[in-house]
């Protein structure tokens, strides 16, 4: 059932294979929109929800050149950037190629 309503939905959660994860805060609008992309291409992905943790947003800092805003988005330990980013690079069709190579 799910795989012909992925298929008409031109989704292919069987194809994304890369290691995703994603720094939040939970009640960050910018998080819930990049994760809510992430699910609707059927990603697994890990979160690591920050709230108030500055020694968890030191270390996603320094993993992110510096940027110390949420969410942050590692797709196979490549830096991707935030929200918009991750927007921009579907939009352009870059994304599901990423999504699609194996860690």
């Amino acid at each position: 059932m799910f795989d012909f309503i992925n298929s008409l939905l031109g989704r292919h959660p069987d194809k994304m294979k890369a290691n995703v994860e994603i720094y939040t805060w939970q009640t960050c609008p910018f998080c819930i929109r990049a994760k809510l992309l992430l699910w609707w291409k059927g990603i697994n992905f890990t979160e690591y929800k920050i709230d108030g943790d500055e020694t968890a947003r030191d270390k996603m800092a320094q993993r992110s050149s510096g940027k110390r805003s949420v969410p942050q988005i590692f797709i196979n330990d490549q830096h991707i950037g935030g929200c918009d980013d991750l927007y921009s690079l579907d939009g352009n069709h870059q994304l599901d190629p990423l999504l699609m190579r194996e860690s």
